[in-house]
């Protein structure tokens, strides 16, 4: 991979979704490209690197595949049990029709929607209607998505034997989310670089360790977005230390990473 592809391919990333690249990262850039290469007939990355500058199309399945798709079943479990039990019943009851809009961005390939989307059917929450949103960058990770597939190590990452047992059924050797769960998601993709305002509202925003992928300028306005499209008395989810300087916001004090919004 020559420097000059690198470049461009950190720049493309920043000014087409806003992701932060280090160019120095020459594995995890040909070892996230490497499937893209072979996907569009190519015999390697840098192949597939040295033909960005004059096709948009790979260009930005390019920029798709360096975004982070990490994610696994109840991560943090005890923060997501503790949303179920607690936030979600609280604002349901400041709702007049008691119902509830949640939002996974970044989603990846679904497991975190999908573990509430369990919650709700191994306890549902005194509240009116849960509709469940999900979005991502990636187009072919919101067909994983969508499709709810996951292979023995995804299933073994956070899943309780009785919840593998309870919600999946085997197909061929990996495994399948019910449908009636996957029913339940509505799938969008979503780049957090542009508008945004027209998804609506929504009374919990779950963006868990998808922020500080973003460069300074994107993260700000990432920020500002999904502040201004949490609902009165709604809740913005954040991962591990990602902090919010949003006004009007504050910290709940039940769950960690969590910032209510004045009501």
């Amino acid at each position: 991979m020559t420097p000059a592809a690198c470049r461009f391919l950190v720049e493309a990333c920043a000014d087409r979704a806003g992701l932060k690249l280090d160019p120095a990262k020459v594995y995890l850039i040909e070892n996230r490209l490497s499937p893209v290469a072979r996907r569009e007939g190519f015999g390697s990355a840098s192949e597939l690197l040295a033909r960005l500058p004059e096709d948009e199309r790979l260009t930005m399945a390019s920029v798709e595949a360096m975004a982070s798709s990490e994610t696994r079943f109840f991560r943090d479990g005890e923060v997501l049990e503790t949303l179920w039990r607690r936030a979600v019943p609280e604002i349901a009851r400041r709702r007049p029709d008691g119902a509830v809009r949640i939002w996974s961005v970044g989603c990846a390939s679904g497991q975190e929607i999908y573990s509430l989307a369990m919650l709700q059917a191994e306890a549902p929450a005194p509240t009116g209607p849960v509709e469940f949103y999900a979005s991502d960058l990636g187009e072919r990770l919101l067909e994983r998505a969508r499709a709810g597939i996951y292979t023995s190590f995804e299933v073994q990452r956070g899943l309780s034997a009785r919840r593998l047992v309870r919600h999946f059924e085997n197909k061929d050797d990996r495994f399948q989310l019910a449908r009636e769960l996957r029913q339940q998601v509505r799938w969008r993709r979503a780049n957090l670089v542009e508008n945004l305002s027209l998804l609506g509202s929504f009374d919990v925003i779950v963006c868990r360790y998808v922020l500080d992928g973003l460069t300074d300028v994107a993260r700000a306005r990432a920020t500002a977005q999904l502040a201004d499209m949490t609902a009165p008395g709604g809740l913005l989810l954040l991962g591990g230390a990602e902090a919010l300087e949003q006004a009007g916001f504050a910290p709940a004090g039940d769950v960690a990473g969590a910032f209510t919004r004045a009501a």
